[in-house]
């Protein structure tokens, strides 16, 4: 990842916060075995500011899309907060083996930690776990994988994950939760956060934004009946705005 892939990859921009399309295959924090991160290369997104922009959330290293970051400390405070409120809504795109039955559905199923794992950040289905509640569309069917949108209520590790797993339908590319039968068809994770709606401004509408489909998914998604890209969302195509003053909030 150079400065200049990463700013290409800019979905967003105004005065209190940056949406990227994060590549699958980078990880956006420092792990236990070290390697490049996403937060290696953010003072690429300062446009003009003293300070980076920080994180407001996470994805996991194998996962792509929508990506939010804060560009004032205050900001990222606040944007931390909406999603730790569970008030910003985001829809997934992924691919998952076999043929589900159902249109749509929701699933909950609490998860905690695999806490006698050494790799601890390992989550399952655990009745005494957090909460967790996933909503799931079927957008596509092939002969033996569907694809699905997934809409998160909470946000646990790994939920869409290991709710799918959960469900008799792991995503592909999961080793960890789908095991052989995932991996066996592609070993790249087909789970991508398509769409995102941060309600950061009280005066104003949420800001809407989709990341475009990866490369990666794309054979797959095709094999479920996936003709295309829609147009992006309007917010999408927002100007950028400078570095001066924040707009009202």
């Amino acid at each position: 990842m150079t400065p200049d892939l990463l700013a290409d990859r800019l979905l967003y921009r105004d005065a209190l916060m940056l949406v990227i399309d994060k590549p699958a295959g980078i990880a956006v924090h420092a792990g236990p075995k070290g390697g490049e991160t996403l937060d290696d290369h953010l003072d690429a997104l300062r446009f003009g500011l003293p300070r980076r922009p920080s994180l407001a959330h996470r994805l996991d290293k194998d996962t792509s899309g929508c990506l939010v970051l804060g560009r004032h400390r205050r900001s990222t405070a606040e944007l931390g907060a909406l999603f730790a409120a569970q008030k910003v809504r985001k829809t997934y795109w992924a691919v998952v083996c076999g043929v589900l039955d159902a249109d749509a559905g929701t699933i909950e199923a609490p998860l905690g930690r695999v806490g006698h794992d050494s790799r601890s950040w390992w989550m399952q289905v655990d009745p005494a776990g957090q909460a967790a509640v996933t909503d799931f569309q079927v957008l596509g069917r092939g002969e033996t994988l569907t694809f699905v949108g997934l809409s998160p209520r909470t946000g646990r590790t790994h939920q869409l994950r290991v709710h799918m797993a959960h469900l008799g339908h792991p995503i592909i590319g999961d080793g960890v939760y789908g095991g052989d039968r995932a991996r066996g068809v592609d070993k790249r994770l087909h789970l991508h956060a398509r769409a995102i709606e941060v309600p950061l401004y009280r005066k104003k509408p949420p800001v809407k934004v989709e990341a475009p489909v990866p490369a990666h998914m794309m054979r797959l998604m095709t094999r479920c009946g996936f003709l295309g890209e829609a147009p992006p969302a309007a917010d999408a195509r927002a100007e950028p705005t400078g570095p001066g003053a924040p707009p009202s909030a």
